[in-house]
């Protein structure tokens, strides 16, 4: 029984052992855009897991569970939303930046490969990251997301005659400058802004699963976000092999401003051009196709 026990005791060590010293194939670091969090990844960490792909989502500063919400944001108070000063507004560039640095770092000597994947507005930060540390990054991936290689700014592209389109009364609460965020009101009761949002970002929602997701939102995108300049250089940005995942009915970044970025961050840097790809559909894939979006992502050279 004791002889039994203790080859058992050492099997499990062993197997400890194994699984501690064998590193990781490949490990998807994901970062989320305006307003979203580590959250909004689960469906489709949960699909590259069924392809054998492990994989991590950072909580950029100020988002998710920890994010501060302004004081009338739950009392449905439109004064203070209007005008309240965001919590966020002291948050920089360098701070968003940091936590998808120390995320890559803590995943580095676990993976034969690390890919950095980055949504929308997550572009930013994750670009600076990977300027700083390139040796951390064996790909980046661009989920219709910002690239500053051509354009330094989010705002840059965002505001670009690319991106225009009818977005009716707009989905901005107050002023950006004042407030130090982008506020937007995720559980608005305003039937016109539901709408809004909804065909903004999660076009290809079905409605009755629309409020589970805008629910999940918070209200402030720290100006920094859009608004602060990112510098990249070729050789060390422009040195890591670097994918583009189109969104073909994307209503947030339309397709037209996506393939600019991708035309200019090719220009500026063309020692590793964008591979492309295009998937159907809205600005949310995570949301509305996280399996096609997980097959893309797990195909993709590393």
């Amino acid at each position: 029984m004791c002889q039994t026990y203790r080859s058992m005791t050492m099997l499990v060590a062993d197997e400890m052992r194994i699984m501690t010293v064998s590193p990781i194939d490949t490990m998807f670091v994901l970062v989320h855009g305006a307003w979203h969090s580590s959250r909004q990844w689960v469906s489709t960490q949960r699909a590259l897991a069924g392809r054998g792909v492990a994989s991590i989502a950072v909580d950029l500063p100020g988002h998710g569970f920890d994010a501060p919400l302004p004081t009338g944001y739950l009392t449905g108070d439109q004064n203070t939303m209007s005008t309240e000063k965001s919590e966020l507004a002291g948050l920089t560039m360098d701070d968003c930046a940091d936590a998808v640095l120390a995320a890559l770092r803590a995943v580095r000597g676990h993976a034969r490969a690390v890919v950095l994947v980055a949504h929308s507005a997550g572009g930013g930060p994750a670009s600076l990251a990977a300027e700083r540390a390139p040796e951390l990054v064996d790909r980046i991936v661009y989920l219709s997301s910002f690239v500053p290689a051509g354009r330094p700014r989010f705002l840059d592209y965002a505001s670009a005659p690319e991106n225009t389109v009818d977005r009716g009364a707009g989905l901005t609460i107050g002023d950006p400058a004042a407030i130090g965020a982008i506020r937007i009101n995720p559980i608005s009761t305003e039937q016109r802004y539901v709408d809004e949002l909804h065909r903004t970002y999660y076009g290809d929602v079905p409605a009755d699963r629309l409020d589970r997701w805008r629910s999940a939102l918070t209200p402030d995108l720290p100006l920094s976000i859009p608004s602060s300049p990112v510098a990249l250089t070729p050789q060390r940005w422009g040195s890591i092999p670097r994918t583009f995942l189109r969104c073909a009915e994307d209503q947030a970044f339309l397709p037209a401003a996506q393939d600019l970025m991708i035309a200019e961050a090719d220009e500026a840097m063309p020692g590793e051009p964008f591979t492309v790809h295009t998937l159907p559909g809205d600005h949310s894939p995570f949301a509305s196709r996280p399996d096609e979006l997980a097959a893309v992502l797990a195909s993709l050279p590393r």
